[in-house]
């Protein structure tokens, strides 16, 4: 059975919290303490629909203010498919928290009042969903039940929506659809309240959906560990422990070290007691190579080595994260898997407002939830590929050296 990866997001009261419910209720998928929660909470607040919002709201804060600020998970299955549901919050000042949300989704569900259109919130949403590249975006027309299943407000509403994603390069599968998540309309199951809607409902679009498979990008290891084992099982035994982050390696093939550019062959993958003749992307490997070559944790595996990997200077789109501003000249370290490096904020060539991303202007800083195109200088190369062209392989995160803090997730242009 397949797993698909669903990120939801939203402006504030679109209705995320409750649409997760009403997926959940009408796919059979809630269990018996989760019904019990659902109506005593709709008892407590004396509401005459059920209220769903209850099953992934579940900080004491978010449930007081009836809003989702943290990223909550929640997995289920359907009959053919298992499916993590990721619930980002709606307000603009947990942008961030969205990013987290949608980092390591397949497909974004973007849900819209009906009675509002597309707000701020829809424009960032979209652009981070087109940024990360997300291979199919799903806009929920909700609470339509409020404007009396109104076919003019739903055209009217995609209209927008097709005039903001022209703006974009990168075009992922669009679909539109109206529903009310609180009625249960075209969730699960079709309403004959749209009966001027001829599409699939929202579950119909999910199970269609093909997860991500293998990706044909190239080959690359971060070692995370150098193991030197001698007993009588393993003689002087020499692997190199990591985790492929794309790509696919297998017995016999030639890689190379970064960043000493040495080459050797691959003479056994192993896992735990496993032998396997070959490995693919996301498998926690050891391999043994044929020479002895100096590896430490830091260092990347690659069959295909390019002059971009070893690069001092890294052009990056950033989603600026802290509260505390960023400055140029401002240090940090940027993390990407095992590896880091110390480096500099050369320039903040521009910053995109999501909401009309061909109106770029300058700044000399970057405050929260700012998505700026900035210009990076590290003390050592860290091995990344454009975003682009290796999605694995193209995201890094800035730290703070002196709060520690994640201040920034980027991806390299």
């Amino acid at each position: 059975m397949d797993l698909l990866r669903i990120n939801t997001a939203g402006s504030v009261d679109d209705g995320k919290s409750t649409l997760i419910g009403r997926f959940l209720n009408d796919s059979h998928a809630l269990t018996i303490e989760q019904e019990e929660l659902i109506a005593r909470k709709t008892k407590e607040k004396g509401l005459e629909d059920l209220d769903f919002s209850v099953i992934t709201d579940g900080l004491i804060a978010e449930r007081e203010q009836g809003i989702t600020i943290d990223v909550a998970h929640i997995y289920f299955s359907s009959a053919d498919r298992k499916f993590i549901i990721a619930d980002s919050p709606g307000h603009v000042e947990y942008t961030r928290n969205m990013v987290t949300g949608a980092s390591n989704s397949e497909v974004s569900i973007i849900l819209i009042d009906a009675r509002k259109g597309l707000l701020e919130q829809t424009h960032r949403h979209y652009f981070i969903s087109s940024l990360l590249r997300l291979k199919t975006v799903v806009f929920c027309i909700n609470k339509m039940d409020l404007v009396d299943y109104s076919e003019d407000v739903f055209l009217n509403i995609a209209a927008q929506i097709n005039k903001m994603t022209a703006q974009f390069s990168h075009t992922p599968d669009i679909h539109v659809l109206p529903i009310s998540s609180l009625k249960g309309d075209n969730v699960v199951n079709p309403s004959n309240n749209t009966d001027w809607y001829k599409g699939d409902t929202l579950s119909g679009i999910l199970h269609k959906i093909i997860p991500n498979g293998i990706e044909n990008e190239d080959f690359a290891l971060d070692v995370q560990q150098v193991l030197h084992v001698q007993n009588k099982e393993f003689t002087d035994y020499r692997a190199y422990a990591g985790r492929i982050i794309s790509g696919r390696l297998a017995v016999g093939d030639e890689v190379t070290v970064l960043p000493s550019g040495t080459k050797s062959e691959v003479i056994e993958i192993r896992k735990f007691t496993n032998t396997p003749t070959s490995a693919n992307a996301g498998e926690s490997i050891q391999l043994r190579l044929k020479d002895d070559v100096d590896i430490s944790r830091g260092m990347m595996l690659v069959k295909q080595p390019n002059e971009k990997l070893l690069s001092k200077d890294i052009n990056a789109t950033v989603v600026w994260m802290d509260e505390k501003q960023a400055s140029l000249s401002g240090k940090y370290l940027l993390q990407a898997g095992t590896r880091t490096a110390v480096c500099k904020l050369q320039a903040i060539e521009a910053v995109i407002p999501p909401e009309n991303p061909s109106q770029t202007y300058e700044a000399s800083a970057l405050k929260l939830n700012d998505i700026a195109k900035v210009q990076l200088k590290t003390a050592a190369p860290v091995f990344l590929d454009s975003f682009a062209a290796n999605r694995l392989n193209g995201v890094f995160i800035l730290i703070d050296t002196q709060t520690n803090n994640t201040v920034a997730v980027g991806f390299v242009a």
